[in-house]
């Protein structure tokens, strides 16, 4: 756990807590117990009969790790008050223009993300995952640009790519790798 925390930009135990519970901030954690307890992981020596379920579990604190990481990146990355050099981005290493991306920009894109949580490149991902996730950001695109629609904290593509990032984060091959 600390060293997918790490490697992920230095999201601190309390960042996660905060992300994954929607706590306000205000409790203090004073042992990293208290910081698995947070996250769902069960104490084996309090509580042995849940030893059984500690996969799922495990499963379900890292999608909450990858969501709250996803958040993070697009706050850091694309929401910032200044730009941010794509060297120093945390998952969104590359441009994100302003306006919708066709299949051809949206490829390259996708493989730094698919990298980022699979491990591996897009291209070798089993039956058109790139086109099944580009159908997710250009809904998600479109549904952010229709006039009159609910107010979001985030452009029409950043939508997109948080739909992306999301959606890779709850990918069953996340947990794998």
């Amino acid at each position: 756990m600390r060293t997918y925390l790490q490697l992920f930009g230095g999201l601190a135990p309390a960042e996660v807590q905060a992300r994954a519970r929607g706590a306000d901030g205000a409790a203090l954690f004073d042992a990293w117990e208290d910081y698995l307890a947070a996250l769902g992981f069960p104490d084996h020596r309090l509580d042995p009969p849940r030893g059984t379920q500690t996969n799922s579990l495990m499963m379900a604190a890292f999608e909450r790790l990858g969501i709250a990481l996803c958040d993070r990146a697009l706050k850091h990355d694309l929401k910032s008050k200044k730009p941010v050099r794509l060297g120093d981005r945390l998952i969104f290493a590359f441009d994100v223009p302003a306006g919708r991306l066709d299949a051809a920009a949206f490829a390259p894109r996708f493989d730094v993300l698919h990298r980022t949580f699979l491990s591996y490149p897009a291209r070798l991902a089993p039956g058109g995952r790139a086109a099944a996730f580009f159908a997710l950001y250009e809904a998600t695109v479109a549904r952010h640009a229709v006039p009159g629609a609910a107010a979001s904290r985030f452009t029409p593509s950043e939508a997109g790519w948080a739909a992306v990032c999301y959606g890779l984060v709850r990918h069953p091959e996340f947990h794998l790798y």
